[in-house]
């Protein structure tokens, strides 16, 4: 009855995440479309890309690092080539102030923004232009338990719901922001995720975004 609850809960909370008055941004990709919305709540991300998109920025990068099971990356500008085969962008050098918001946590679908790591960058600020969206996998009240002791965190009820049944990377959760979400074409993402990849998670076929647009 508990999980009955909570599933229709869940879509109660996606159907209004998805409203018509959420500006939604469309990435298009050689292997079908995924729509996502930005949060108002992380300003600096949320402008950050509106104004890449605008520039055209991500159209031709690749997805430069997939991992089944956890994430698929993009937004390196260096992967970008002309049709010779040159390089045509570079990897932008600025980064982002970190926005944490307990409430925007690592569930399957979310977006979020790469980093360097903390030895390097102690304030976990985000890359100017990669990104990441989260296919991760589902985990049992066990294994939060254990992330939660590990890391010294506590997670909700519904965020325990959700990723014991949507799934995602909860050992990521305020560590790098999350500043939206995938409203449709999560299949998408899972067929991007299930690609051959080969040394340093690189895919073996290129997977391209082709462009991204203002819905």
């Amino acid at each position: 009855m508990k999980t009955f609850l909570f599933t229709i809960y869940f879509f109660i909370l996606m159907t209004m995440s998805c409203s018509l008055n959420a500006q939604t941004y469309t990435i298009e990709t050689n292997l079908g479309n995924i729509q996502v919305k930005l949060y108002e709540q992380t300003p600096l991300h949320k402008e950050n890309f509106e104004k890449l998109v605008t520039e055209q920025f991500y159209d031709g990068v690749l997805f430069h690092r997939i991992i089944a099971g956890f994430m698929i990356q993009t937004g390196n500008g260096a992967t970008k080539v002309t049709p010779e085969g040159e390089s045509a962008g570079i990897d932008l050098d600025y980064t982002v102030a970190a926005e944490f918001v307990p409430e925007y946590f690592h569930k399957k679908g979310a977006l979020a923004a790469a980093r360097t790591g903390d030895a390097v960058n102690p304030e976990k600020r985000s890359s100017g232009s990669q990104f990441y969206i989260v296919q991760g996998r589902t985990y049992t009240d066990a294994e939060l338990d254990q992330i939660e002791e590990r890391l010294q965190v506590e997670f909700s009820e519904f965020q325990r719901g959700t990723y014991k049944t949507l799934g995602g990377t909860p050992f990521l959760d305020q560590n790098y922001t999350v500043f939206g979400e995938v409203v449709s074409g999560l299949e998408v993402v899972d067929a991007i995720a299930t690609v051959p990849t080969g040394p340093r998670d690189v895919p073996i076929t290129d997977i391209r975004i082709l462009r991204v647009v203002k819905d």
